[in-house]
């Protein structure tokens, strides 16, 4: 349960505007720590105090499309979320110099959408419908 003190507090740190968005998108007022942006325009932040977050729930993402999905975050920030990785990848060497050039960009997955990949038939079906004949007349 959050406290009105609690988010009095967080809307006085980040602003009105910040916090009303905040409560339409995810339900809570929350201030932290800007720590990155993503390739989807995603930003991340990360609070440490005890006191004011939940164990476990002290990083979060903000998500820059109003329909979000889970898969528009890419795999190296959600091992950062998910507690996988100490450093988040903007400060992390190892995440820095593994990045291969030849390595394509992270595409979120398109199911449900436009965008989604429709394969198509090569096989000729094995049941055709019927075609009537139609005879001259003499």
């Amino acid at each position: 349960m959050v406290s009105l003190q609690r988010t009095i507090r967080n809307m006085r740190r980040v602003g009105l505007k910040e916090w009303w968005r905040q409560l339409q998108y995810i339900g809570d007022a929350k201030a932290g720590t800007y720590v990155g942006k993503d390739q989807f325009g995603n930003r991340y932040f990360e609070n440490r105090n005890p006191e004011e977050e939940v164990p476990g729930r002290h990083r979060w993402v903000d998500f820059a499309q109003h329909d979000y999905n889970a898969t528009q975050v890419p795999p190296e920030w959600h091992s950062w979320i998910h507690h996988i990785r100490k450093d988040a990848p903007t400060n992390d060497p190892v995440m820095q110099s593994s990045s291969p050039p030849w390595k394509a960009t992270y595409i979120e997955n398109l199911t449900g959408t436009r965008g989604a990949y429709k394969s198509y038939n090569t096989v000729v079906p094995k049941i055709n419908a019927w075609e009537p004949k139609v005879k001259t007349r003499v």
